[in-house]
């Protein structure tokens, strides 16, 4: 099945520029009445950056929405954009979300690599893993900033911090407009701000993510799909980084360098066989694969693989099998001989 993608809407404009002033006053009618739906789609990013979880974020905007048209006749426009005030409630619905919550972390977050191709594959439901964002759900300007790495660094600070960090740096508010949304000082904002920054520092410039769509990627990831298809594990170590990182949540295992990944890919086919069929889309940002495992009838839905693409090597690859995150890119379980989709 061929996933179906949305245009993308209009990039965000740079503060000051006329397209931007038309998106400050983008929620309200001619006739006065306000309009929150507009919003949705940036504010589902923005929960998904605080809370590491697609599916948490957009039940929480749906409760942002009802928040925002139950108090409709409070909002004054002379005191702040349609955007900035459901800013603040989504600042404020996730703050509360987050309390006492665990972080979401990925398998590499949570200790050292595994030497051992052989170990268990046994899940750990009672974590609440980092979740993927299907890029069909964000504009193109925003993907940058969904990265898998960035959202799991983000996920390392305290809920405020993250609130400064993703309201200043990625969505432009002002010091003073984050103050107000978190009902704090403009000093205050700007000291989280600096320790948010050196926390994260080591996540690198989001403009050094290679682009899905870029031909030198996409021919990369081809490669790679190709010679998984083949359960040919020579050509996929050629194909990774010296110190490439492998990891497979809910599984909370992980492995480094391209010898142990290739051992560990060597089990899975020995495991499931040769005669893969991967499927490319996007997610975060980033190239991804749906990988579909041989099974009687045709091909199972086995992972979803969320790829980061070096020069021309990869160099990680988390490996989703949790059947939600299948659910939120809309992946059939199962394709069967006659309706295997052409790669795109």
């Amino acid at each position: 099945m061929a996933l179906q993608e949305v245009p993308d809407p209009p990039p965000r404009a740079p503060p000051g520029h006329p397209r931007a002033a038309r998106a400050r006053g983008r929620g309200t009618h001619q006739d006065g009445r306000v309009e929150f739906e507009a919003y949705r789609g940036e504010l589902i990013a923005y929960c998904y950056r605080m809370l590491g979880s697609f599916h948490d974020a957009e039940d929480l905007v749906q409760e942002i929405m009802l928040r925002a048209w139950k108090a409709r006749d409070r909002y004054d426009p002379t005191r702040a954009s349609v955007r900035t005030w459901l800013y603040r409630i989504a600042t404020n619905a996730c703050l509360t979300a987050l309390r006492g919550s665990a972080r979401r972390p990925l398998p590499s977050g949570l200790g050292g690599p595994s030497s051992d191709p052989g170990a268990p594959l046994t899940p750990a439901p009672e974590i609440p893993w980092l979740q993927p964002f299907p890029d069909r759900r964000a504009d193109a300007e925003a993907r940058a900033d969904l990265r898998l790495a960035l959202v799991a660094a983000l996920q390392t600070l305290s809920a405020r911090q993250r609130a400064v960090l993703v309201l200043r740096e990625v969505l432009e508010f002002s010091a003073a407009e984050v103050a107000t949304q978190l009902g704090t000082t403009v000093a205050a904002v700007n000291s989280a701000l600096q320790r948010a920054r050196a926390a994260v520092a080591e996540v690198g410039d989001p403009a050094e993510v290679a682009d899905p769509h870029d031909p030198g990627v996409r021919a990369v990831v081809d490669r790679y799909a190709r010679a998984f298809e083949a359960a040919d594990v020579p050509a996929l170590v050629r194909l990774l980084t010296d110190d490439a990182v492998l990891e497979m949540p809910p599984v909370p295992l992980w492995y480094r360098g391209s010898r142990d990944y290739g051992r560990f890919l060597d089990r899975v086919f020995r495991m499931r066989g040769a005669g893969w069929v991967m499927r490319p889309l996007s997610a975060n940002g980033q190239p991804a694969l749906a990988a579909y495992a041989p099974a009687p009838g045709g091909h199972r839905l086995h992972t979803l693989q969320v790829l980061t693409v070096a020069g021309d090597r990869v160099r990680h690859n988390v490996v989703f099998a949790d059947p939600a995150v299948f659910a939120a890119f809309e992946l059939p379980t199962l394709i069967s001989p006659g309706g295997l989709p052409g790669r795109r």
